[in-house]
């Protein structure tokens, strides 16, 4: 499915007043605002002060070389503003002198667009740029003909411009703002690494993932499921003709959204270092890829032992220890950087991920890749720990340091394999922008729910696009935005949700939006106040129905053929993708009941304090039963069935507390006691068996405890213990 985030002005003034862009000719200021915000931010905006209107009939000028996926974008979005007709003309022949023309490609596609700039003032100066830059300019010439060029560094900047052009569409009117944009990746690998543990997206998933990753611009995608048996326990032998095929379509959808397709094998479970037959077995299952279309190789030797050879021949020709685990993943890889990825004209560099994946101190393993690996092979690094909450500038250089390669940085965030009763939908942070002087950029691993996954991995493309200009919050309310569509409803259900679902490594707040209005109402309710109840009702209602308005907000959309094939703006702008609802279907479900719960507990209290006790005490019974219901959604996956989590410590606090104060006021002494943690919870070991009477059962993380984490129960009153 195509994605067309249209950010209305109107949607994004005040969110994103203090993310800041450069203007050419000038320092950084606030986003002009004749000028939709782009994203990920751009390096320069120019707002030129005015709109080129879109006429009925348009023209696309394109060269022999003009990038197809580009000018398939054009036209969508053409017709995305009510164009007619739109004709299509080489840029050597004689262009029409009216209505909207469109140059689509720079220098090295299309020979007419540098005097296309010419004609509207703007500069031609993509020369320069990296590679993925563009020059878009939008005006209007001496004789009032509207412009737009689309001048890319290379067909993929143009194709990045054409991106850039669909988000300037102001909405609901058939005009372009009159804007020069300069722009440029700051990072060369801006993608995702399909690297989580648990059932692989399915096919149909990672096509629409391409065409997620283009529209954002980023430029990487890593095909590297653990649960391929293709990749890991059968490394060796060749797919059948029916899965490549499948993985054909993938590299085709891949390119045509400008994604480098990457392939990554893992020998290291079976594989023997020293011998030749494993080498030419690795190189022939590429080729096999090759033959598809796949440029780009990887050699992924993470979670595997090295102290336990393969084969008695490692042993005899390398030692033992870590540092002879190096220097025998070296020679393999060496192997393969001579006799394939230097045999093979226009194959990326090789990638690697080294067994010590993470951290940045010395080590004899360190020290042989250092020392004994080619240079020209990408080392892979997950940051100083395997989920990181920070990435700091010197902790990125210490890691070009030790390794003594270039480093892509395997980022597992969003990811989720490590905490399946969790949906991670909060902002991508913690990483300095700094870090971009030390990698060539960063692959994140997503969730195992793909589509659930877009809402941090829109995060990861604006960072790495323009980590100086990242701002974390506005970035996620936009990838939100552009999720839920115009409808001002269905944004703020989206928003509840991903509230809720807000707590990661990265970050662990949880409900950092709805916390401190529970806060405030116990406050205001000790107070007295009167209005307190009315106000939190309201927010819980919006808890309690925001999984049915996202659920009645959903159509199915007919599908994308290929990057340039789009559902329609009108479709588009009030759906939400039925692929994101059926990912995050258990955590709609607990959050439903969870509200529910919260509503109850909170009319027990009213109720109670009014005196209106028998239906207090109704209230309160059903508070009791809902949440207990919300407590046993579960969600089937890697590990078995797990008992989802949404809102917890806000949601289920609530309940606890309201129902004790509900206790209090009718003088039920019961000894009510809550279990109280800030670690995660492996598979059904949840918290509340603490406190369940049952010595059987217990509760247990599958988190590693870091400072501050805590474990511990609310006794519900003072009591001596001993």
């Amino acid at each position: 499915m195509y994605r067309f985030p249209v950010v209305s002005v109107v949607s994004v003034v005040g969110l994103v007043a203090a993310l800041l862009v450069g203007i050419e000719g000038g320092p950084a200021s606030a986003a002009p605002t004749g000028v939709p915000h782009i994203w990920p931010t751009p390096q320069t905006v120019q707002d030129r002060h005015g709109t080129v209107p879109i006429t009925p009939v348009a023209a696309v000028v394109a060269g022999p070389r003009s990038d197809p996926s580009a000018i398939g974008v054009v036209r969508t979005v053409l017709a995305q503003a009510g164009v007619r007709a739109v004709t299509v003309v080489g840029d050597t022949t004689a262009r029409p002198s009216a209505g909207l023309t469109v140059y689509v490609g720079g220098p090295s596609e299309n020979a007419a667009s540098g005097q296309a700039l010419h004609s509207i003032g703007v500069k031609d100066d993509v020369g320069g740029l990296p590679a993925g830059g563009y020059v878009l300019g939008i005006g209007t010439t001496a004789a009032g003909q509207g412009v737009a060029v689309l001048d890319g560094v290379d067909a993929t900047g143009t194709f990045y411009a054409a991106q850039t052009l669909r988000q300037v569409l102001v909405p609901g009117r058939a005009v372009f703002p009159a804007v020069a944009v300069r722009d440029w990746p700051v990072m060369a690998v801006r993608g995702t690494i399909e690297g989580f543990y648990g059932t692989p997206w399915s096919d149909a998933a990672r096509l629409d993932q391409m065409d997620f990753y283009g529209a954002h611009k980023m430029n990487a995608y890593v095909y590297s499921p653990k649960d391929d048996p293709y990749l890991r326990a059968q490394w060796s032998q060749a797919y059948p003709a029916d899965r490549l095929a499948v993985l054909s379509t993938l590299v085709q959808r891949a390119a045509a959204n400008h994604v480098q397709f990457t392939y990554a094998v893992s020998p290291g479970l079976s594989g023997c270092y020293s011998a030749t037959a494993d080498a030419q077995a690795l190189m022939a299952k590429f080729q096999s890829l090759w033959d598809i279309g796949v440029r780009d190789f990887a050699v992924p030797l993470d979670d595997i032992s090295y102290t336990a050879w393969n084969c008695p021949a490692d042993q005899a020709k390398f030692g033992t220890g870590g540092g002879a685990a190096g220097a025998a993943q070296a020679y393999l890889l060496n192997t393969v950087q001579r006799e394939f990825i230097g045999t093979h004209p226009g194959a990326a560099p090789l990638e690697m991920v080294p067994t010590e994946y993470y951290d940045q101190a010395d080590s004899p393993y360190k020290t042989a890749i250092r020392t004994q690996l080619d240079p020209g092979v990408i080392v892979e690094w997950t940051g100083p720990g395997v989920v990181v909450p920070t990435i700091a500038t010197a902790q990125a250089a210490a890691a070009a340091a030790v390794f003594g390669h270039k480093i892509l940085i395997w980022d597992n965030y969003p990811v989720n394999d490590y905490t399946t009763d969790r949906l991670l939908l909060g902002p991508y942070v913690g990483r300095a922008a700094g870090i971009a002087g030390s990698i060539v950029g960063i692959t994140a691993n997503p969730m195992i729910q793909p589509y659930a996954s877009e809402t941090s991995v829109a995060g990861v493309a604006d960072f790495t696009w323009n980590p100086g200009a990242y701002d974390p919050q506005a970035s996620w309310t936009a990838e939100l935005n552009d999720l839920a569509g115009h409808d001002a409803g269905a944004r703020a259900a989206l928003r509840t949700f991903a509230d809720l679902n807000y707590y990661s490594n990265l970050d662990r707040r949880q409900a950092p939006e709805l916390s401190p209005k529970i806060a405030a109402f116990w406050t205001a309710w000790e107070r007295g106040d009167s209005r307190a109840a009315q106000r939190l009702g309201d927010t819980l209602d919006a808890v309690a129905q925001a999984p049915g308005v996202l659920r009645a907000d959903a159509r199915r959309q007919p599908g994308a053929t290929g990057s340039v094939a789009a559902d329609s703006a009108a479709s588009r702008g009030s759906t939400i993708d039925p692929g994101f609802l059926a990912d995050s279907a258990p955590w709609l479900d607990a959050t439903a009941l969870w509200g529910q719960a919260d509503r109850a507990a909170l009319r027990a209290l009213v109720d109670v304090r009014n005196g209106s006790v028998a239906r207090g005490i109704t209230e309160r019974q059903q508070a009791l039963d809902l949440a207990k219901q919300a407590a046993v959604v579960t969600y089937h996956g890697l590990g078995g069935d797990v008992a989802v989590h949404v809102g917890d410590g806000v949601l289920d606090t609530f309940v606890t507390n309201a129902v004790g104060e509900v206790d209090r006021a009718l003088g039920i002494h019961a000894q009510r006691a809550t279990a109280m943690t800030s670690m995660s919870q492996y598979q059904t070991n949840a918290p509340a068996n603490m406190v369940d009477g049952d010595l059987g059962t217990f509760f247990w993380s599958n988190q590693t405890a870091s400072p501050g984490d805590y474990v511990g129960v609310d006794l519900g009153q003072v009591r001596t213990i001993d």
